[in-house]
Order: C-alpha cells, then sequence, then structure tokens
C-alpha cells in the first residue's frame, strides 16, 4: 500500500509560479509511474502530467510548455514545477501513482494510489 501527501498549493497570481511536492510512503520501493491530475469545480478530473521510473515524462497539450515534472526516486517523492501560471489552472491538483505497468499514463484508472488533493488558485 502506498500513501501519497501533496503540499505546496495557494494562491497565486496569473503569471506566477509554484510547485508542487507529493511524498510516498508505505514502503522502500518508489511507483513504477506517477502523475499529477487536477479537476476544477464542475468539471471532471484531468491529467496534467506523468513520469515513470525511468523519468520518461507525459504532459497534456496545455500545461506542456509550462509545467514540469520530476521525481527524486531515492527521497519517494515527485514534484510538479508550474510557471506562467493562468486562472483556467484554478483547481484540485491530485497526486496518483501505479505499479501495473500502462500505456495509458493519462487515463485516471490506471492509478489505484491518490493523494487528498492541494489547492491552486490563480488570480487574474
Amino acid at each position: 500500500q502506498v500513501q501519497l501527501v501533496e503540499s505546496g498549493g495557494g494562491l497565486v497570481q496569473a503569471g506566477g509560479s509554484l510547485r508542487l511536492s507529493c511524498a510516498a510512503s508505505g514502503r522502500s520501493s518508489s511507483p513504477a509511474h506517477m502523475a499529477w491530475f487536477r479537476q476544477a469545480p464542475g468539471k471532471e478530473r484531468e491529467f496534467v502530467a506523468a513520469i515513470r521510473r525511468s523519468d520518461s515524462t507525459y504532459y497534456q497539450n496545455s500545461v506542456k510548455d509550462r509545467f514540469t515534472i520530476a521525481r527524486d526516486n531515492a527521497k519517494n517523492a515527485m514534484y510538479l514545477q508550474m510557471n506562467s501560471l493562468k486562472p483556467e489552472d484554478t483547481a484540485v491538483y491530485y497526486c496518483a501513482a501505479g505499479d501495473r505497468y500502462t500505456y495509458y499514463l493519462n487515463r485516471f484508472s490506471e492509478y489505484p494510489y491518490w493523494g487528498q488533493g492541494t489547492q491552486v488558485t490563480v488570480s487574474s
């Protein structure tokens, strides 16, 4: 079993930056793949970015040039550096993890482990 805890959310003005962190615990080995999803009020949860243990990364097109996902396997941690934030980035951001190999890293059904979420609010 893996427990995930997000941190780093907050309120920022448009054009600003935030760095989210996700700490994994419950076992010594880091998950095979980890990801960030987000959910805005009244909208479905959507994929933001994912990273495999090999450090291969994948992004939603709307964040590809602004967000950077990274992980530190030794620390069992994952990060999301968010730059040039826009009001439409406002959402609760969730950390997710999984171990069974999947091609579909953008599907939330592929992740059995989830954090509680951290709020990101971008003001215009």
